[in-house]
């Protein structure tokens, strides 16, 4: 009897594993098929919009409704070709016949009725300026010979505004050295080879150095950075450009290296000074800093992810908090800052009373965020203690965005020269742009500066 009994409690033991290991199956398989449904794409995750199998529904997106109409808002001065009042060139339409009776009209007087303009683009020919060296002798019986400029080469060579133009073709409209020359060649009557060119940006970037290394020194000093990093294909080999940003400056370099070795070659004592904006890629964490904020935008779109995956609840909470607190961040005043605020108070509240919900575990990446989320909870409303942190890192994905851009006009980089040279040239043109600066005439500026030094 007793030995029925035992067998009967080993079997159902063993049913009830059995049960167990199905259910885990079974789940794993739920989990793995709601993947399939609510797939990952620009929306929730930060995969680009050029690898979206199937574009997200517009009606998913995480901007919220603004209640503005489409197009120019009212009180937006909006801009259009207007009239010069001294043109460069009046061509005068007069009556000479009378349509009438066909009498010669054309030596009495004539009154303007209306007047229209056009705007043309003269030829555009190259100018060829020769120096010339001559001596003279002095009545002492000493010749003293003239010396060329600096940059005047034996020969002939390109000027400034060629280097300029190549820098702006080249990192700011992306084009590939072969459209480059073409575009030498047919607008500009200008005969240059893709050899030319390259020399050319090399003369150009080695003058622009400077001007990029006093915006990584102003970086360094910055009270907020933001930073990120994109994966490029270097030669054959993968490699990394890292863009370290602000509102008024941008910092990018070109490394084969995605870790805190980057961080430290250009950054030694790290940003004691800043506020770090990044996403939570653990690189960012290394340097010292004053402290961090993480990426909202990137959370956000998360938890949108995981509200799609898992039936539960944490997830919507999580997105309406960060919202809330975005919100909150567009009310405040500078003034707001500086006292207990609290809206605020109430945010924190809710974030520690959240972050203390557990979640289950079977929901393996809403469990795997739920913890990072603890890890760095500190980082996370960082920005509603700081007026000039933004709550997103889009600055700096912006920043790295033209990386892509280049390589889908013009293809990857053959050599981490090249590489170095976008991210000098890149720099310079970003930061230009911050400051409402003409970028073309930025680099001819910059170009002129070095040659009279």
């Amino acid at each position: 009897m007793e030995s029925g009994t035992s067998d009967k409690d080993k079997r159902i033991a063993e049913l009830e594993q059995e049960v167990k290991e199905l259910k885990a199956i079974i789940f794993e398989l739920i989990e793995r098929l709601a993947k399939y449904e609510n797939p990952k794409n620009s929306r929730n995750s930060s995969i680009p919009p050029s690898k979206d199998e199937n574009r997200p529904f517009k009606s998913k997106s995480l901007r919220e409704v603004s209640g503005k109409k489409p197009g120019g808002q009212s009180g937006h001065e909006g801009k259009t070709l207007e009239m010069v009042s001294t043109p460069d060139e009046i061509i005068v339409h007069n009556p000479l016949f009378c349509k009438h009776c066909g009498l010669d009209i054309s030596h009495l007087p004539a009154e303007m009725i209306e007047k229209r303009q056009i705007v043309e683009i003269p030829p555009i020919k190259p100018v060829y300026i020769e120096h010339q060296v001559f001596a003279r002798t002095c009545t002492c019986g000493c010749t003293v010979i003239g010396s060329f400029p600096a940059e005047i080469t034996p020969g002939i060579s390109y000027g400034k505004s060629v280097e300029s133009l190549s820098s702006y073709f080249y990192a700011r409209q992306y084009l590939p050295f072969a459209r480059m020359q073409e575009m030498f060649n047919d607008v500009f009557s200008l005969p240059i080879s893709e050899g030319g060119i390259h020399q050319v940006l090399d003369r150009a970037t080695a003058k622009v150095e400077p001007a990029y290394e006093l915006i990584h020194e102003r970086i360094k000093e910055a009270s907020v950075i933001g930073s990120d990093e994109t994966g490029t294909h270097i030669g054959k080999d993968k490699g990394w450009f890292w863009t370290w940003q602000n509102e008024k400056l941008t910092y990018i370099v070109a490394s084969m290296n995605r870790g805190t070795q980057t961080i430290n070659k250009h950054f030694e004592n790290g940003f004691p000074k800043a506020v770090l904006v990044h996403d939570c890629w653990k690189s960012h964490f290394e340097p010292n800093t004053l402290t961090h904020q993480i990426c909202i935008a990137h959370l956000l779109r998360e938890v949108t992810y995981l509200d799609e995956l898992y039936d539960s609840t944490w997830p919507n909470q999580f997105k309406e908090l960060l919202r809330d607190a975005i919100h909150l961040k567009q009310k405040l005043t500078p003034s707001d800052y500086l006292a207990p605020n609290p809206e605020r108070t109430n945010l924190i509240l809710r974030l520690l009373e959240l972050i203390e919900t557990p979640v289950q575990t079977e929901f393996s990446e809403l469990a795997t965020f739920h913890r990072r989320m603890i890890k760095y909870q500190y980082y996370i409303f960082t920005f509603l203690f700081h007026f000039d942190v933004p709550p997103d890192n889009n600055g700096s994905e912006r920043a790295i965005r033209n990386i892509k851009v280049k390589h889908k006009i013009s293809g990857y980089f053959k050599s981490l020269k090249g590489a170095e040279q976008f991210a000098i040239l890149r720099s310079v043109i970003d930061t230009a742009i911050k400051n409402g600066q003409n970028v073309l005439n930025t680099f001819s500026q910059i170009l002129s500066v070095n040659l009279a030094g």
